[in-house]
């Protein structure tokens, strides 16, 4: 999964999944379009139970990656990561489908079409595994960036596999 996904199932379903105690976002609408940087919803563990709540989708760049928030981990050995890894940082960030980019231009529009893939054609709920923490600088975009602090989140990912990979044949960095 690189940089958009969709989550449209009711947030009661997804508090009786992930067996969530408390939750602070209101009522919200169906995401059938979550981009890097807008909120979304994400279960992590707190002292008084688990939890959904709202972050941002992108971690704290390594200090030599160009300072844009990192949306997908793949190198969990770097050094970077290592504080972030710990239980406590750990998160599920439910969806029911996500996208890649198709690896050649549809001769018709001469654009790359979005693939989206699900568990299967019900679009179940399903989630990422993924890291998160507080973040105190400026986030949302450049033309209107919102100060922090932010909670912030990124992906765990790995190598594809065999449905993904002729789409998206490497893991996402």
């Amino acid at each position: 999964m690189c940089n958009l996904c969709s989550i449209t199932t009711n947030q009661a379903a997804i508090i009786a999944l992930f067996r969530v105690m408390n939750r602070y976002v209101g009522n919200l609408p169906p995401m059938p379009g979550v981009f890097p940087a807008y909120p979304a919803r994400v279960v992590r563990n707190a002292n008084t139970g688990r939890e959904l709540t709202m972050m941002r989708w992108g971690m704290p760049p390594p200090p030599r990656a160009g300072g844009y928030p990192v949306t997908n981990i793949r190198n969990t050995s770097s050094p970077h990561w290592r504080a972030w890894l710990k239980p406590e940082n750990r998160c599920l960030v439910p969806f029911n489908s996500f996208a890649e980019y198709a690896p050649e231009p549809n001769p018709e529009t001469k654009k790359k079409d979005v693939v989206w893939f699900a568990l299967n054609d019900d679009r179940p709920l399903a989630a990422f595994g993924g890291i998160w923490t507080e973040f105190r600088g400026d986030r949302g975009t450049k033309s209107k960036p919102i100060p922090g602090p932010h909670l912030v989140y990124g992906f765990l990912t790995t190598a594809p596999n065999a449905v993904v990979e002729p789409i998206h044949p490497k893991p996402c960095s």
